[in-house]
């Protein structure tokens, strides 16, 4: 694949300097994988607090933990790998706050997430996950990618028939910039769509003050009850949800991710920022996408400049988080939708090429793959566990299975040729003669 060797090469040779590399396309990338963070995910943060009754100071320190804590680790890593690293909090895991969090004690909560992120480290350091994950076929990862993007594309049909004019012009305005001038077809979209929804009246002017959010320390306590109840479900889907399906955005855009040093310092994130109300800080997987794609920059070697523009802006909307918040409430929500459809979608069709290929598995990967597709992309949840994980199992489960009745075929009948090759070199036998009898006069 062309674009793994010039990523890989770019990673190697550390070349030019970020001023250098500097790109609109790149900054404007970052800058819409946050919104959509913002616009969507963050919605769940507010409703699970809201369930558990926190105090507004408790709720936005939660958001500045999450925001600076990503923020931080993104921009870090982006500059020092060279990399697009996006780096979010766990979306599976707020949600599965939305159904627990009421039942503990903050505190105990705040516990259940430093034991969470130790417990992620001790998997990031050891390269145990990282093993785990390279022992599953490509098509499969791909496919768990597939489907997981797949929702976040179609959803984009639904806001064009809620609104025609903005969301549809957005989507129009995409492709036409992709013809013209496609380095820049996602700027020019985003810009289509805020002028179309100002001109229709579709956006209103919020109320805004502009205040530093100011973080609240929590005093984490430990019980074996939060730690059950909270820390394994949230590892389980934290790694499965969001860790996983971030590394595999990463090697399917091209690039040799280090799972150590992301996840061992996403990980570390989690626990330094937990007790200002953090509950995960992982990989990205959805919005990685538009960070590690041919919208942020044609040549990945420069798409990292992404990732750090993300953690920029991770970082300021942190620090004015009620702000934004405000911000985004005066967006219609069919822009984020439609916008967020027209970014991922070269994510979406380089994953869907990657789970095609059969040079290294053979055809049972690619059965198995779209077998993952369908598990992953239903959104499936059973036990609270995510469907990501449930596809991943059944691409395996189902790899396996053809795998092994294929292994059987092709060992006969690779049996079968070395007996009919030997029967072919034995030399031909003389024919026996019968002894003559002795017959008296």
């Amino acid at each position: 694949m062309p674009e793994r060797k010039k990523a890989g090469a770019a990673v190697r040779g550390r070349a030019p300097g970020l001023l250098g590399d500097l790109s609109l396309s790149a900054v404007c990338a970052g800058l819409i994988a946050v919104a959509v963070s913002y616009a969507g995910p963050m919605l769940v943060i507010l409703q699970a607090a809201q369930r558990a009754g926190l105090s507004q100071p408790q709720t936005a320190s939660w958001v500045w933990a999450v925001s600076v804590g990503s923020g931080i680790v993104g921009l870090v890593l982006s500059l020092f790998t060279r990399q697009p690293v996006v780096v979010a909090w766990s979306v599976p895991g707020s949600a599965l706050l939305l159904t627990v969090l009421g039942n503990y004690s903050f505190s105990d909560a705040v516990g259940a997430y430093i034991v969470a992120g130790l417990l992620g480290l001790v998997l990031s350091l050891t390269g145990l996950f990282g093993r785990l994950l390279a022992a599953v076929p490509r098509p499969i990862l791909a496919a768990v990618l597939a489907g997981v993007l797949l929702p976040f594309v179609l959803n984009a049909t639904g806001a064009v028939l809620a609104s025609p004019v903005v969301a549809g012009g957005l989507v129009a305005a995409y492709f036409v910039a992709r013809r013209l001038c496609p380095k820049y077809a996602v700027p020019v979209a985003l810009g289509a769509g805020v002028f179309l929804s100002v001109a229709v009246g579709q956006a209103h002017s919020p109320e805004l003050t502009l205040a530093l959010t100011q973080p609240v320390f929590t005093l984490p306590t430990f019980s074996i009850q939060a730690v059950m109840g909270i820390s394994i479900p949230l590892l389980i889907v934290t790694m499965a949800g969001q860790n996983g399906p971030g590394l595999v955005m990463m090697r399917t855009s091209g690039y040799e991710p280090n799972d150590r040093l992301l996840l061992g310092g996403s990980s570390v994130a989690s626990v330094l920022f937990a007790p200002f109300g953090s509950h995960a800080i992982n990989l990205a997987a959805i919005t990685a996408g538009i960070c590690c794609g041919r919208e942020a920059h044609e040549d990945p070697a420069k798409r990292y400049v992404a990732g750090a523009a993300g953690g920029v802006f991770f970082i300021g909307f942190g620090l004015f988080s009620s702000t934004i918040l405000d911000l985004f409430a005066a967006v219609p929500r069919e822009l984020i939708t439609a916008m967020a459809g027209v970014a991922l979608l070269g994510a979406l069709q380089s994953s869907m090429l990657d789970m095609l290929k059969t040079e290294r598995k053979g055809p049972a990967a690619v059965e198995a793959a779209f077998a993952t597709l369908i598990v992953t992309a239903s959104g499936i949840a059973p036990f609270g566990v995510v469907a990501p994980f449930w596809g991943v199992l059944t691409g395996a489960v189902v790899y396996l299975v053809l795998g092994a009745a294929r292994g059987r075929a092709r060992a006969n009948a690779a049996a079968a040729r070395e007996a009919a090759q030997q029967a072919a070199q034995e030399p031909a036998r003389e024919p026996v003669q019968p002894a003559s009898a002795n017959v008296g006069p």
